[in-house]
């Protein structure tokens, strides 16, 4: 049977405007899970439901074909069934959609696998996800009644202790699978049933989560950064036009060339470097006077008509594998080096191509605190390199 991956991002959102692109540990929030849909290999398609261009678009980057929903089912009171359902009105060969949540960036690969066995292989209809919590629920006093409230799922006089009560299981709505049949009936739980339990800790919801920078720590913990484990990072690879400098050049009445550069930017190398992380610089241009002038004490490579191939012969000669190579570009040269280095970071005005084929779009632009801010997110992943270990 067609087993179909589906997220539903329309563009309106009453709490955060295109919360569904807005980047979250240097990904669009669809990225997380549309990289973890992917990387399962259990899909036949993998769709993303959509009335807005820029989420199309970014879609299209991480590989998601692109539904055009109607306006009809994308007002403010339409539900996820009215869309799922519009989906498979236009797709035939759909037997069976997983309907992922946008908002559930912590979701993993592993996870839906075995959700497409227990679909194809074990015979259920319908899937969702569940997570378990151990929380002791009260009933509910409206103002104005005249009584008390009563303890819904404990004894009072005798408390469980966490460790000696297994909890409770509640939706967290990571993923609803189900087969045509019951959706076309008006349905996404039915049939024979089963649930999922997630673990606590990829269950994030930022529909819950608020809390930008709390979503983040969370992802960045716990989310999933692809097929390869993450390695400690001991090179950082980073074009000077455009990243270390905003590009733009001043030439002054007697010909000189001036650039300018964010001081902030500076910290964040030395910080790696008292890491034990190398940082190495390339540019296409030459620009040894500028060099010399910011006294850097980097390695750097100029006039370079081939940035891969630097980049390469820099791997080789450190005994590097790329997982431990870190790459931060922003042009159409740069392309090839994101892709092959083990983390790549762009500024936040980077080109359209840089920005697809990069893991990090940093919030900073290029000369404007890029380079710090992709230092301090080598930082954060160097910390679950380490926590992964000592696990």
């Amino acid at each position: 049977p067609h087993l179909a991956a589906l997220v539903l991002a329309r563009g309106g959102s009453k709490g955060i405007p295109l919360k569904n692109i807005k980047l979250l540990a240097g990904v669009p929030l669809i990225g997380w899970v549309l990289r973890a849909a992917i990387d399962a290999g259990v899909f036949q398609s993998i769709w993303v439901s959509t009335d807005h261009d820029e989420i199309e678009k970014v879609a299209k980057q991480f590989g998601a074909r692109v539904h055009h929903r109607s306006p009809e089912v994308s007002q403010d009171s339409s539900t996820s069934l009215e869309a799922i359902r519009e989906f498979l009105n236009h797709h035939p060969e759909v037997d069976i959609v997983g309907n992922i949540q946008a908002t559930s960036p912590c979701l993993h690969p592993s996870d839906l696998v075995k959700v497409a066995d227990l679909i194809q292989k074990e015979g259920f209809d319908s899937v969702f996800s569940v997570v378990r919590r151990h929380q002791f629920r009260w009933s509910e006093v409206k103002k104005g009644e005249n009584k008390m409230t009563e303890p819904q799922n404990l004894n009072p006089a005798k408390r469980y202790r966490r460790q000696d009560w297994p909890g409770e299981l509640y939706e967290n709505g990571s993923f609803y699978f189900a087969r045509r049949h019951l959706i076309e009936k008006g349905y996404l739980q039915g049939g024979k049933m089963a649930y999922y339990e997630m673990r606590a800790e990829h269950s994030v919801d930022i529909d819950i989560d608020i809390d930008w920078p709390i979503a983040e720590q969370r992802v960045l913990s716990f989310g999933y950064f692809g097929k390869e484990p993450l390695k400690e990072v001991k090179l950082l690879v980073c074009s000077i036009e455009g990243c270390l400098t905003n590009g733009r050049i001043y030439v002054t009445e007697d010909h000189k060339e001036m650039v300018s550069y964010d001081y902030r930017d500076i910290v964040g190398m030395d910080l790696l470097k008292k890491r034990g992380i190398q940082v190495r610089l390339i540019s296409e241009r030459d620009c040894s006077k500028t060099l010399s002038a910011m006294q850097l004490g980097c390695v750097a490579k100029i006039s370079a008509t081939n940035k891969l191939q630097v980049l390469k012969d820099w791997q080789e000669d450190m005994g590097l594998s790329w997982k431990e190579v870190a790459y931060l570009g922003n042009e159409e040269s740069d392309v090839e080096c994101l892709k092959q280095a083990g983390m790549s970071g762009v500024p936040a005005d980077a080109c359209a191509a840089a920005q697809k084929a990069a893991a990090y779009i940093c919030r900073s632009s290029g000369g404007r605190g890029a380079v710090r801010e992709f230092a301090e997110h080598i930082f954060l992943l160097l910390e679950k390199v380490s926590s992964a270990r000592k696990q």
